[in-house]
């Protein structure tokens, strides 16, 4: 499994804006593009907010997608006038997993 670390550092005052646009952009990468999916994460730092995406492997996640799904397109502009800055700051293959989707039974 691949994994890509995002960090975006957004304008002030978009946060709500910004993460309903990430939401509809990552709906449409993980129907039309293969993903497993995305999370995204509130930082310390203000206004700054780390995603990471989950793909089968790195060269799915290379491929050269044409997206032509509307909502993909209108969300990654909002995406774009929300943001001061974004970079992918790890790509990380997995080597070993435990990442549970609940809590422990006693």
């Amino acid at each position: 499994m691949f994994i890509a670390v995002y960090e975006f550092e957004i304008k002030p005052g978009t946060e709500t804006e910004f993460r309903q646009a990430w939401l509809d952009a990552t709906k449409a990468i993980y129907q039309h593009c293969g993903s497993f999916g995305s999370r995204l994460h509130l930082s310390d730092k203000p206004n700054v907010l780390v995603g990471y995406a989950q793909w089968p492997n790195k060269e799915q996640w290379e491929r050269d997608f044409e997206l032509t799904d509307a909502l993909f397109h209108a969300a990654r502009s909002k995406m774009r006038d929300c943001l001061l800055r974004s970079e992918t700051v790890y790509k990380l293959e997995v080597c070993e997993d435990y990442l549970q989707d609940g809590s422990a039974s006693s």
